[in-house]
């Protein structure tokens, strides 16, 4: 099992830059491992929608030699979120895990860097500490919280998830799909699902246009 820290993806996406009122300098400090490469990974190119509830199946079968976390980080439009899924642990472990299947939304570069707020930053926090909220070892515990909360938001424990489906999300909050004018919208919040990026032996990854809720 390869080891990922926090300090990782937030220096690679070149998003995650600590603000004037958050100095995190000591919480970024060491350089990531590669991902794992995936030599045989096949892309579920031409996918526009998951799989309906009828029964239909995609025009790719799952891929019995790759897992999620071979693949998550090789499409780069979601390369962001793909850096958060292995500085988590509780994600990082499942989707490292043959025997559980899931389904990975992942939100678009885009959609993450257009949030009002850094996906470690909890309004909330600043009311209660200010501006140091996120200084030292507590603050960066507490960034690490907060960002494994937004990451378990988009994680479903089950595949295929079919249409109508509903399933809590790794965070606790109950979500499903339906299919609207022939696109895929995750419910509540109505984020359209882009397309299905790879369907491989442990679950599917599918791009989202926008981010979830992962509000408390």
């Amino acid at each position: 099992m390869k080891t990922y820290t926090l300090a990782t993806s937030l220096l690679t996406s070149g998003l995650l830059v600590a603000t004037s009122q958050a100095q995190l300098v000591p919480f970024f400090s060491k350089p990531s491992a590669p991902a794992r490469p995936a030599s045989n990974q096949q892309p579920m190119a031409g996918i526009q929608l998951p799989p309906s509830s009828s029964g239909d199946t995609p025009n790719a079968p799952p891929n019995g030699d790759v897992i999620l976390s071979d693949v998550i980080g090789n499409e780069k439009s979601i390369n962001i979120f793909a850096g958060f899924t292995r500085d988590i642990t509780s994600v990082s472990n499942r989707l490292d895990t043959t025997a559980l299947n899931t389904t990975v939304l992942a939100p678009v570069n885009s959609a993450v860097s257009s949030l009002p707020r850094k996906p470690w930053e909890d309004p909330e926090d600043y009311n209660r500490l200010g501006a140091a909220a996120y200084e030292g070892q507590e603050g960066s515990n507490r960034a690490s919280q907060n960002l494994k909360r937004f990451a378990q938001a988009h994680v479903i424990p089950t595949s295929p998830w079919k249409e109508g489906e509903k399933v809590k999300n790794m965070g606790g909050t109950e979500l499903w799909w339906e299919n609207q004018n022939g696109k895929a919208v995750i419910k509540p919040g109505e984020i359209e699902v882009e397309r299905v990026v790879n369907k491989v032996a442990n679950g599917e990854v599918w791009m989202l246009k926008g981010v979830l809720n992962y509000a408390s």
